[in-house]
């Protein structure tokens, strides 16, 4: 008896153990224009704590989608404000983290090769010579509707968007024009400025005023089982060293960010 009653208290320990470990990590749903800078803020945040960050890119509407679903996701990082605070409303979102960490830039992209005159603006995609046009799917991309919005206001979307080439996302809209699918995209700065491309093309950033504010936003999710974690990781986007990161990569970020609750 003494040694079945061991041997339960054995199995209960190992049982409860597991829960234990994977408070460890949280996982983060992300825009894919933070593709780049957040594999550099979740390093700093595991050197610093010792907690991973499993991060997840893509775009903002799909993951919206899935997270109502019932997707296992810690935290959202939306390149659309929108997103979470529906998600807020919904009450699938922790009450009080609902956090506005940056607001992102468009730009025309294209290979140094390209012969094609970017000081021309939005105009430069009337040239004949473009046959496709990289943007974002602004179904579901924010930074896909900011491009058509861009071009709308410049008096050129209709003449240019039957050459549109989609990507399901900003990282692979940048993807169709590096492989030479598009000879050139609406893209974000963010993705312009990364260490991958910068120097491997040229980029015209888009006036801010031809497009609504691309502002971006986070909150950690009702469904979370590391909430702890997921705060300690939001907060940490807010300290200095984090928001001179994420200028570097051409976000405009709060000067004197909140502290999470």
């Amino acid at each position: 008896m003494k040694l079945r009653a061991y041997c339960t208290t054995v199995m209960l320990m190992v049982a409860f153990a597991v829960p234990l470990g994977t408070a460890q990590e949280i996982t983060v749903a992300a825009a894919s224009d933070l593709q780049t800078a957040f594999q550099d803020v979740a390093s700093r945040f595991q050197k610093e704590t010792g907690k991973t960050v499993k991060l997840t890119f893509g775009s903002s509407g799909n993951f919206f989608a899935q997270i109502q679903n019932g997707a296992p996701f810690d935290l959202f990082f939306s390149a659309d404000i929108d997103y979470p605070k529906r998600l807020e409303a919904a009450g699938l979102a922790e009450p009080g983290t609902l956090y506005s960490y940056a607001t992102g830039s468009i730009v025309l992209w294209t290979p140094n090769e390209s012969k094609l005159d970017l000081g021309l603006g939005l105009k430069v995609l009337l040239n004949p010579g473009i046959k496709k046009i990289a943007i974002a799917n602004p179904a579901h991309a924010p930074y896909g509707r900011a491009a058509v919005a861009a071009m709308q206001h410049e008096n050129v979307y209709d003449q240019v968007a039957p050459k549109f080439v989609l990507g399901e996302n900003i990282s692979q809209t940048m993807s169709f024009v590096v492989s030479g699918s598009a000879d050139i995209g609406v893209v974000a700065l963010s993705l312009a400025l990364s260490p991958a491309l910068k120097g491997k093309g040229r980029y015209f950033e888009v006036p801010a005023d031809t497009y609504p504010p691309i502002e971006q936003a986070a909150v950690v999710l009702k469904s979370s089982q590391n909430k702890e974690t997921a705060r300690k990781f939001l907060d940490f986007l807010k300290t200095p060293s984090i928001l001179d990161l994420l200028r570097t990569y051409g976000f405009s970020v709060p000067s004197h960010p909140p502290s999470a609750k």
